[in-house]
């Protein structure tokens, strides 16, 4: 076995053991006597979560192993505080690419709007072809034809939350700002980490 492959390997079981004694941090706060909310609790909550997605992470890397644990993120909510039969809900989807190919991003926007003519240096111009072929076909469209107009597809996540009824309009001036991770009922993510889109993550759970 090759020095690069044991490191590789005792990197793995140092993680392993970063999560073990994670857990015993947390059982020693959880069990020791203290008041509600002690922070002693949340901390050891976080390093918990934190060895456990970085042993989750590197096992995946090395053997193509996943554990069976799902552990929020940082910015998901430690419990759901939605209501149980919302009223209405919110589909927040994220998607990122890369520009790989700005000509081909160019030539296709052209297609579309034959009115479209270079100016304002190379930034301009993909400025403008982003903008047409996005006002052009629906977002699902673009995601599965990403590389025929010159993307790289990169991560993306949609969130379900739970939400209040608004008026037609309401909520435009400023779409994202009720983003609340306590009021998320699933998400589900794609990234080069996991190779595959996970399954729904339940607050929940």
């Amino acid at each position: 076995m090759s020095d690069a492959a044991q490191l590789t390997i005792a990197e793995v079981r140092a993680a392993a053991e970063a999560v073990k004694a994670a857990i015993d941090r947390h059982l020693e706060a959880v069990s020791a006597p203290a008041e509600a909310d002690d922070p002693a609790v949340a901390t050891a909550y976080e390093e918990l979560a934190a060895a456990a997605i970085a042993y989750d992470q590197i096992l995946y890397e090395v053997f193509d192993e996943v554990t069976p644990f799902e552990v929020p993120g940082d910015d998901s909510a430690g419990s759901y505080a939605g209501p149980d039969q919302p009223e209405a809900i919110s589909v927040l989807i994220r998607r990122d690419y890369l520009v790989a190919d700005p000509k081909r991003l160019r030539s296709q926007a052209e297609r579309v709007d034959s009115s479209l003519t270079p100016g304002g240096g190379p930034e301009g111009a993909v400025n403008a072809a982003i903008g047409v072929l996005f006002g052009e076909y629906e977002p699902d469209e673009i995601a599965a034809r990403c590389e025929e107009f010159g993307l790289e597809e990169g991560d993306s996540t949609i969130w379900v939350a739970a939400t209040d009824p608004s008026e037609p309009g309401e909520w435009l001036p400023e779409p994202f700002e009720g983003a609340d991770p306590q009021l998320l009922i699933c998400r589900f993510d794609v990234s080069e980490v996991y190779d595959d889109e996970l399954d729904g993550l339940d607050p929940e759970a």
